[in-house]
């Protein structure tokens, strides 16, 4: 199975199903010096973990990381990061039905007629469970442009639920106030409405679709390549791997097929610091696929869950009968909330990236001095400690 790698110098690989033992991923070309907390990390998978409020699944996953490689005495060795997250609350038994009688509109049919077989506890590799890898890499990614030379900041917020939308925020409003809800909305009234509208549809046994903003800012200018590399086709495919998503935009997005060009076009004048800007950001931060150094912004959408205890049609291929399921089990009403993690790891993997591509971040070491051995961050011989002597390393002359 091909697939499971995104990125050219900073790389995930992943792998995982749902109810299988565990869930992890293995990220390459992370430079040696970074840093790394753990804990930092976790934040991240407890903001994406189910069971945080009444609309997540309640599957209880405490999705505990474990760094087993790549790092010493808390620094990263330039080596790969290996990452694990166990999986601790499978429950395959409500699956049973659906092995040879596909849920509708998943891809237990698709996997199948692809491989001639799957893991189908819990939707296996295809559930959105794998994502939990994304967003340790995520984690990794963000801690590598925090302690950059670049004040590279990401914040995403749901900016729609069903029919109702977010008044205009602020960045610092997302900093600020996504967090303070479960929908993770930075309008509060708006977030109020957000979450009765999830609670309805939960209800009646039903689900509902919604969206997430996302913006980026101190991204330099010049990342990307045009055509096939440019940032704008790189960071669509990153979210659109993204399980249930249906549809990526940035700048205007959708409104440019209605906007004259007079009116998209954006003249160039000098910035505070002497460098030609555009005067406004409706390209999004992107022209040419290449950055132009404005935040970059855009939005996300997903379609409703379609796991619903609703009475739904399919047929049992192993049988030759139809069938009516209900899909029982722990499944969220809505996406976007617990998406939001998901969306700005994905975004912090692609700027990262760039960044190393494009020669911004040193893809060998973060403090950018080449040959240079005798680091802050290079371990420390015990023997050269008279203090720590019972750590010594024993030669063979020693009795």
């Amino acid at each position: 199975m091909n697939g499971n790698e995104f990125g050219r110098l900073f790389r995930m690989t992943t792998y995982g199903e749902s109810h299988g033992e565990a869930m992890g991923c293995t990220v390459s070309g992370v430079p040696a010096g970074v840093e790394l907390s753990e804990e930092e990390i976790q934040k991240d998978l407890d903001r994406r973990k189910p069971g945080q409020s009444m609309i997540t699944t309640s599957r209880g996953e405490p999705d505990k990381v474990a760094i087993n490689s790549g790092i010493q005495d808390g620094y990263t060795t330039g080596t790969p990061i290996g990452m694990v997250i166990q999986n601790k609350d499978a429950r395959s038994g409500k699956y049973e039905p659906f092995i040879t009688a596909p849920r509708p509109s998943h891809g237990d049919y698709t996997y199948s007629a692809k491989f001639g077989t799957r893991n189908w506890g819990g939707g296996g590799r295809s559930s959105a469970r794998e994502t939990v890898n994304w967003v340790a890499a995520g984690g990794v990614a963000k801690q590598v442009l925090e302690q950059s030379d670049y004040d590279v900041q990401i914040k995403a917020h749901v900016c729609q639920i069903g029919d109702v939308e977010a008044g205009p925020v602020t960045f610092e409003d997302m900093l600020e106030h996504s967090e303070e809800n479960e929908v993770r909305c930075a309008d509060p009234e708006a977030a109020e409405e957000m979450r009765d509208v999830a609670d309805q549809h939960q209800k009646e046994g039903d689900s509902i679709g919604g969206a997430i903003y996302f913006e980026c800012r101190g991204v330099p200018s010049g990342l990307g390549a045009p055509r096939f590399d440019s940032f704008p086709s790189r960071l669509g495919q990153a979210m659109y791997s993204i399980p249930a998503v249906n549809d990526f935009e940035y700048g205007i997005g959708r409104e440019a097929r209605t906007t004259k060009g007079s009116e998209y076009t954006e003249n160039w004048e000098f910035d505070e610091d002497g460098h030609p800007t555009p005067a406004g950001n409706d390209h999004g931060g992107i022209q040419g696929g290449i950055t132009t150094g404005q935040p970059i912004y855009g939005e996300v959408s997903w379609h409703a869950p379609v796991s619903i205890p609703k009475t739904q049609e399919t047929v049992d291929w192993e049988t030759g009968e139809g069938k009516e399921i209900t899909v029982t089990g722990r499944h969220d009403p809505v996406l976007p909330p617990r998406a939001v993690p998901v969306v700005e790891a994905m975004l912090a993997c692609t700027v990262l990236d760039f960044m190393l591509l494009g020669g911004r971040i040193n893809p060998d070491r973060l403090d950018g001095r080449p040959g240079e051995y005798d680091t802050d961050y290079h371990p420390s011989s015990p023997q050269n400690d008279p203090e720590d002597a019972d750590t010594h390393a024993k030669t063979i002359d020693d009795d």
